[in-house]
């Protein structure tokens, strides 16, 4: 467990103006960046992402607001990290989905003020007991926040075991826009996908990607680049990954919003998870002394 205090923190990492450390409800602690590109927060549980936000603009990533900060539950929004494994566990039923990172306290490890005005966060997660009873392999994982014009992360699997080890992941990104019955999603046009809402059925899309109903698909195969474009904002987000070949995109809509606790009724309109992820068969095998990045960027233009 992290045992730093916030002064501890402040001191080690802090940089005047720009990074500063406090706790904030539920007593999680929390990284706030500003410079003169945009701000950010970053929460040290999870090492997740919890704000975006361009100067001059609106917030890009998207808090329900009723979501429930305490410790060892993932906040509903902002980009928690899906490791070692995406969805429920392949045979253990009572295992967390999405597997544990994104509950774990991770540890600060450097702090950087790049001399293009942006701000990189570098994070570890703290593994333990409990983690190696889920996941009994020798490995380390680290998370590159870098905040500016536009937002980049750049998770890093190291196995630093003996043995080969797979996993799934994601960076499970939740999107503010004006309404997700209005915007569309581009360049997943004629790419394959596994629909989790119709049982795993496969198919390919037909045109960009609108929402009438709920949405929970995995994309395979798929390029480099899609486009969240929003009309209501007035804004395009340009999504950029490496090290991935897959995609997810998904919103719970009416009712499966408003039975989650943490969301509620009507809440699901305002928000769009576009998930840049190693899922299904894009599964990740890494062998000793090897390591996968997952990176993924986020910029806006205008529509």
């Amino acid at each position: 467990m992290n045992t730093e205090t916030v002064a501890e923190l402040n001191t080690r990492f802090g940089i005047c103006e720009r990074v500063t450390f406090s706790e904030m409800e539920g007593g999680l602690l929390v990284a706030e960046v500003r410079n003169e590109q945009a701000t950010a927060r970053v929460a040290l549980q999870g090492a997740q992402v919890l704000d975006w936000t361009p100067v001059g603009g609106q917030p890009v990533l998207w808090v329900s607001p009723g979501a429930i900060y305490t410790a060892g539950k993932s906040v509903r929004g902002g980009v928690p990290v899906c490791w070692p494994w995406f969805g429920p566990h392949a045979t253990e039923a009572g295992f967390p989905a999405h597997g544990f990172a994104r509950t774990q306290c991770w540890e600060m490890v450097q702090v950087q003020q790049l001399s293009d005005g942006s701000t990189t966060l570098s994070l570890r997660l703290l593994q333990d007991a409990d983690t190696r009873r889920l996941w009994p392999h020798e490995a380390a994982l680290l998370l590159l926040v870098n905040v500016g014009e536009g937002l980049q992360m750049d998770l890093l699997t190291r196995n630093t075991g003996s043995e080969v080890f797979t996993v799934t992941q994601a960076l499970h990104t939740y999107f503010a826009v004006s309404d997700v019955r209005e915007v569309s999603v581009r360049g997943l046009e004629d790419v394959a996908y596994i629909d989790k809402v119709a049982d795993g059925a496969r198919g390919k899309q037909s045109g960009p990607v609108t929402f009438s109903a709920e949405t929970d698909c995995i994309y395979l195969d798929q390029g480099a680049e899609c486009v969240i474009d929003d009309p209501g904002l007035q804004r395009r987000i340009i999504i950029r990954r490496k090290g991935s070949r897959s995609m997810v995109v998904w919103n719970p809509w009416v009712e499966k919003s408003a039975a989650m606790v943490d969301m509620g009724e009507g809440v699901y309109r305002g928000m769009l998870c576009v998930e840049a992820s190693n899922a299904a068969e894009d599964a990740v095998r890494i062998e000793p002394g090897g390591e996968h990045r997952l990176q993924v960027s986020y910029r806006l233009a205008t529509l």
